[in-house]
């Protein structure tokens, strides 16, 4: 096996993940592959987050094994660590590595007796990810070192339980690059490039960990004190992790960029409490507002879910007209999408399966998704539960609506529709120091 090639699927710890395995790769004396079709193995580091995310592993699963049968398939990552024996059934899958075991990949895969002759599948190493220890990243940077903006992951995992998340399950309990480390990639990146962005899968809860006396904040002074790097910038931030600390540091600093990208969900109480988010509209308008304030020339963004069971249009209302009264630079909109084994996936299976035996629904989750579709479900509906389940009969078709009506909101003192700013924001992401091009509120 001398050539491979790593593929890697959604966020930006997935990407520094393959980062770190092309680079142990590497270090085994393989060599990279321009390309999946003249590789002798090829990695797939996948997502999970969505089910669209599943769909796009497995399509490129069986590209693969077309294109190149003779290519020994490994996939990782968090499909992998979520559901390995369905991953090991389909054609052509030699491993199946969940996150549990990824640091081991470079060595299971240069330990193995070639594939002639031997059959596909029962190569699954997939353990118990909250035992995690290890903490696997490197920095993201093209291999001809043009990159503008290199990542680095510096936390991985979760601690958070929001109802409609699977990371957690396949990611682990949250855990921080130690910060002699962050000081020594950074200083290396920082020879190379003008800017490093921070990453990670909970990035606010870095430095956390029992014993731990730095947090976030501490960590970026001690970066600027002691590296040359020109601009640091940080990713995805919970809003709560938003202390004053830190929007402090980033007001008084010319070198952090002015970027504020605070995951919302919902804008709206009642969705947010079922969601178990940490959080209430008026504490994230808090953290948005004075971010605004302190930094009039803010990008500021957030993720926001469209669907989630339950939602009525008088909770997306709440929701629409929160995310219309802030001042947001633009929006990330999706829709729910249920994951296996999540608390808002078993509270639909159990209202399913209440409706599919006849008996009444307790106005659960299964109401607004309008399943159980059999007689003695339909007797057994209120006149409320049938107004709602009318109300709910094409969730598709609904939920593409309220994507669109939240596109519509007007951002920006200008009134710029979001679709304009996506344009302005590609503009942005593609340069470094972007946010001169005058975002502004």
């Amino acid at each position: 096996m001398g050539r491979y090639f790593v593929q890697n699927f959604g966020c930006r710890a997935t990407q520094a993940d393959g980062a770190a395995l092309e680079s142990q790769l590497a270090a085994k004396g393989l060599e990279a592959a321009d390309d999946r079709t003249a590789a002798d193995l090829v990695v797939l580091n996948t997502c999970t987050v969505t089910q669209a995310a599943d769909d796009d592993v497995r399509q490129t699963i069986r590209r693969v094994h077309r294109e190149n049968p003779l290519a020994r398939i490994l996939v990782t990552g968090c499909y992998a660590q979520r559901a390995p024996q369905e991953l090991a059934a389909m054609p052509g899958v030699e491993w199946v590595v969940g996150n549990s075991h990824k640091t081991q990949i470079a060595n299971l895969v240069t330990l193995a007796p070639s594939s002639e002759g031997t059959p596909y599948h029962g190569n699954i190493h997939v353990g118990d990810i909250f035992a995690q220890q290890d903490f696997l990243s490197a920095p993201v940077e093209d291999a001809s070192g043009d990159r503008t903006r290199p990542n680095l992951k510096i936390q991985d995992g979760c601690n958070n339980r929001c109802s409609f998340c699977i990371i957690p399950f396949v990611r682990g309990r949250s855990r921080s690059l130690p910060a002699d480390q962050v000081v020594a990639q950074v200083r290396g990146l920082a020879a190379r490039y003008r800017e490093v962005v921070l990453s990670g899968i909970n990035l606010g809860r870095w430095g956390r960990e029992p014993g731990s006396t730095m947090r976030l904040a501490g960590l970026v002074r001690r970066l600027l004190a002691e590296t040359d790097v020109e601009r640091l910038r940080l990713s995805s931030v919970e809003p709560m992790d938003f202390s004053d600390d830190l929007l402090g540091l980033m007001t008084e600093s010319p070198r952090i960029a002015k970027h504020v990208h605070a995951p919302l969900q919902s804008g709206c109480d009642t969705v947010l409490r079922r969601m178990h988010r940490k959080y209430r509209p008026r504490h994230y308008a808090d953290r948005v507002t004075k971010a605004r304030a302190w930094m009039p020339d803010a990008a500021i963004g957030a993720d926001v879910m469209v669907g989630f069971p339950g939602e009525t249009e008088a909770e997306f209302e709440d929701s629409r007209a929160f995310i219309d009264s802030l001042p947001f630079t633009y929006l990330h909109v999706f829709t729910y999408s249920e994951r296996p084994g999540t608390p808002a996936e078993r509270e639909l299976s159990e209202d399913r399966a209440g409706f599919a035996a006849g008996g009444q629904s307790d106005g659960g989750f299964a109401d607004w998704w309008g399943d159980g579709r059999g007689t003695a479900g339909r007797r057994s509906l209120t006149e409320a539960q049938r107004a709602q389940r009318k109300h709910a009969r094409n969730f598709p078709a609904k939920a593409q609506r309220r994507k669109e009506e939240l596109r519509n909101i007007r951002l920006g003192s200008g009134g710029v529709h979001l679709s304009t700013l996506r344009r302005i924001r590609f503009l942005v992401s593609a340069r470094p120091f972007g946010h001169r091009l005058g975002l502004r509120r």
